[in-house]
């Protein structure tokens, strides 16, 4: 890689910018994947602190989902963050998809979220 950012990163910050600009102190659903994994993170920037979080690594969902980089297992992480920020009393998020496109595994994320409770 070269020295300047590649384009993922110029993306991701570009996207973290305008959510800093409309946010007016939501919290932020940040999603984050790999090839083999998708992570959703709920987090205050006025703090910089994670309120509350889901990956398809944890022990109890290696039962229900077979492979964590597929649709399904997006869904599955989607519905758990949504329950897990009712539970820490969070209902309005802004969602951050970082550098990636909303499309897929992302789009799946977020829209189990939201059919789950969470509102952005």
């Amino acid at each position: 890689m070269s020295a300047s950012k590649s384009t993922f990163e110029r993306r991701k910050a570009r996207v973290r910018r305008n959510l800093a600009r409309v946010a007016n102190g939501r919290p932020r659903l940040s999603v984050s994947r790999s090839s083999q994994h998708i992570y959703a993170q709920i987090i205050c920037d006025k703090t910089g602190k994670t309120l509350a979080s889901a990956s398809s690594i944890e022990k109890d969902l290696r039962g229900k989902i077979k492979n964590g980089g597929n649709i399904a297992a997006a869904e599955e992480i989607g519905s758990l963050i949504a329950e897990r920020g009712k539970k820490a009393g969070i209902e309005d998020v802004i969602f951050d998809r970082g550098g990636y496109i909303y499309h897929g595994r992302v789009k799946a994320l977020a829209d189990a979220a939201r059919e789950n409770g969470l509102k952005f």
